[in-house]
């Protein structure tokens, strides 16, 4: 399978507000942009998947034309090259004017000052054009430091022939969160499928591999517990939904539910399992899903994620920032701004298929290029992560907190550790990180 240069991104989980409010708000709605109000250079670096590179040079272009004068340099690097690159730029100061980070790395940039605050250049009304969870993702001490400029999400991909040889009729599967499977439910299509499938297939495989344990604290939230409590640095992991979200996503490799090799020190990423059909189903990100459509021959659809307490998902995707040190901090603004209005979100975001971030951008709204028919869920599944999710996992030690989720749950799931010692074990590690 190939390896998009997307897959890599998001270590954590997103999302959007329930209710869908139209918001043309000045600057971000979108048509005629900041007109010629701030003129000259600016450098713009990003990684980037084939279609994004072209749909950020179309936007650029159109950029150009709407702000007379303005000329804006794009520089394509490699994932694995970004963020030392940047690093390095930061130090020598020598930074671009603009770059693209995940949410996760963001908080670390702006609790070190090196970013752009965003506050003089946009108003109370433009911030309220976004889904307020990712407006959070973006703030850090009550400022912003970026605009988000898109999210994706993990939902629930099915083999339709390998549910229908079980015994399931794909016609009862959930198409919404309000019938979403709860945990019972999921584990009883699990325990069915494994009394049906043969030894060397599973029912199903979760994407936490290679940098993605994060993604567990979707079952956490799901439970209704918390990484951190309200200060940010206090753990609140060792507790009732801790161990119940511990328990029960230890079943997945106790019964045999997933393949033995794919807990979160795997080298083999979960959707390159469903679409070679050694599982079942498979918990992908959204921006996957031009990769299943290409590499997949067989029948599949997508499903909500499980919910307990609550619905839950991974806070993935991407924002834009401007360094701090920029020399035209007006032109750096504008041109962030113009990336989120809402034509030019929907335009990137159809050719991607990633998710929008702005309230008046409903699923409706965007029509994706590859299997329109699945993305409904996607969009939907955004709307079960709540800003306070989102303020945990953009915390500027998460990326220390990623190590010991990798570390500990990897004892847990294959090595024998007890549930007991595996959440004390967790709480005096993000007590380290969080001092």
């Amino acid at each position: 399978m190939k390896l998009s240069k997307k897959r890599v991104i998001g270590t954590a989980g997103i999302i959007m507000a329930s209710t869908i409010v139209l918001a043309g708000c000045s600057g971000f709605g979108g048509g005629s942009g900041g007109g010629d109000s701030a003129s000259g250079d600016i450098t713009f670096t990003t990684w980037a998947s084939e279609s994004e590179e072209g749909a950020f040079k179309d936007l650029i272009k159109k950029f150009e034309a709407e702000h007379d004068g303005a000329k804006v340099k794009l520089n394509v690097v490699p994932y694995d090259q970004m963020f030392s690159n940047i690093d390095a730029q930061l130090s020598s100061g020598d930074a671009p004017d603009v770059f693209r980070v995940d949410y996760g790395n963001l908080g670390v940039y702006s609790s070190q000052d090196q970013l752009l605050d965003l506050s003089p250049y946009v108003s109370d009304d433009e911030s309220k054009a976004f889904v307020p969870a990712m407006w959070e993702a973006v703030s850090y001490d009550g400022k912003p430091y970026g605009v988000p400029h898109q999210t994706d999400v993990s939902a629930l991909l099915v083999n339709k022939d390998m549910l229908k040889a079980a015994g399931i009729d794909p016609a009862t599967l959930p198409t919404s969160q309000d019938d979403a499977w709860t945990w019972e439910q999921f584990g009883d299509v699990a325990a069915k499928l494994r009394a049906s499938l043969p030894a060397d297939k599973y029912p199903f495989v979760y994407n936490w591999q290679l940098g993605g344990a994060p993604r567990w604290l979707s079952w956490l939230f799901q439970a209704d517990g918390a990484l951190l409590e309200k200060d940010g640095k206090t753990p609140a992991i060792d507790s009732a939904a801790g161990e119940k979200a511990l328990d029960f996503t230890k079943n997945f490799f106790d019964k045999g539910w997933v393949p033995p090799t794919s807990s979160t020190k795997a080298s083999t990423y979960a959707d390159s399992l469903f679409a070679e059909g050694t599982t079942a189903m498979a918990f992908i990100g959204s921006f996957l899903v031009p990769d299943m459509d290409y590499f997949n021959k067989f029948d599949w659809t997508s499903v909500p994620m499980p919910r307990d307490e609550r619905g839950a998902t991974d806070l993935g995707g991407n924002a834009l920032v401007a360094t701090k040190a920029t020399k035209n901090p007006e032109l750096a603004s504008e041109f962030l701004k113009f990336m989120v209005q809402a034509d030019s979100m929907s335009a990137f975001c159809a050719v991607t298929n990633e998710l929008p971030t702005r309230t008046d951008l409903a699923g409706d709204a965007i029509t994706f290029a590859v299997r329109p028919d699945v993305m409904p869920v996607f969009v939907e599944q955004a709307t079960t992560i709540e800003p306070s999710d989102v303020k945990q996992l953009t915390t500027p030690a998460m990326a220390a907190i990623s190590t010991a989720l990798q570390d500990q749950l990897e004892a847990a799931f294959t090595g024998g550790q007890s549930t007991e010692d595996t959440l004390a074990n967790l709480t005096a590690a993000i007590k380290e990180a969080t001092k």
